[in-house]
């Protein structure tokens, strides 16, 4: 195939990774009758999009609800603010709290309560930026190599940091809930937050309706081991009787009176 106009290169491409395949800048380069660094030059641009992720050689196609932080951040934020603004109502005078990378928890920032000498510790950039905004919280960053895909530091570095600390309350990402639990999609991700939960004296999860009845590959902790999930109210009878008999410790319906 000969074709070196770039947007309609880029947009092939793309759509191959929407159907998730992997793609090759050597292979696309012949196909396409480029150079390498002309493919290079469009993969960088599709993953600065969120569009896909690249490793050596290539690129992969992003799985579904891993989309990087930033380009979540617009996605249902009504639904996250409800349940944000719930959430923020259990939380007590002077604790502790970790803050998980992710859009739902950065909702989380603006409705902490005022002058309630809290400290936020978190692995996220975005979520640093918006408590470093408010002057009435102190921050503890938790350091080592930001994942473009989670938005945060989620390595080994990561991990020992979060065992040496002691967490009032950790408010846990989730890409996936059902009765088996809390899980994520990524292993380092899962292998970050379960060091978070053994580091907590309570765990809190805000799960928008995409992920109730989800499953996903890395177990992140039993639904026994979360001590409040903060739901919408979309979710179905059934969907609450499953979580009940799984053994969830209490469930919040943000917006339901």
């Amino acid at each position: 195939m000969t074709n070196d106009h770039p947007t309609i290169r880029r947009d092939t491409i793309a759509a191959r990774l929407a159907n998730q395949q992997s793609v090759s800048a050597t292979a696309l380069a012949a196909e396409f009758d480029v150079s390498e660094d002309a493919i290079r030059r469009d993969l960088r641009a599709l993953a600065a999009e969120g569009r896909c992720r690249r490793v050596y050689g290539g690129a992969l196609p992003i799985l579904p609800d891993a989309a990087p932080l930033a380009a979540r951040l617009g996605e249902g934020r009504e639904e996250k603010l409800r349940l944000a603004r719930a959430a923020a109502l259990a939380i007590g005078p002077g604790e502790l709290l970790f803050l998980d990378s992710g859009s739902t928890n950065l909702a989380l920032v603006e409705f902490l309560p005022e002058d309630a000498d809290l400290t936020v510790a978190t692995n996220s950039v975005d979520i640093a930026a918006a408590v470093l905004r408010r002057q009435d919280l102190r921050l503890i960053v938790v350091g080592g190599v930001a994942d473009p895909l989670v938005g945060g530091c989620i390595d080994a570095v990561a991990v020992q940091a979060i065992v040496q600390m002691r967490f009032d309350r950790a408010f846990i990402g989730a890409c996936a809930i059902s009765e088996d639990g809390a899980a994520a999609d990524h292993f380092e991700d899962a292998t970050f937050k379960r060091a978070v939960v053994a580091s907590a004296r309570r765990t809190v999860v805000l799960a928008t309706d995409d992920k109730l009845g989800r499953r996903a590959v890395h177990h992140i902790a039993s639904l026994r081991q979360i001590d409040m999930l903060v739901v919408g109210p979309g979710v179905s009878d059934d969907q609450r009787a499953s979580l009940d008999a799984a053994g969830v410790r209490a469930v919040m319906i943000a917006g339901r009176d």
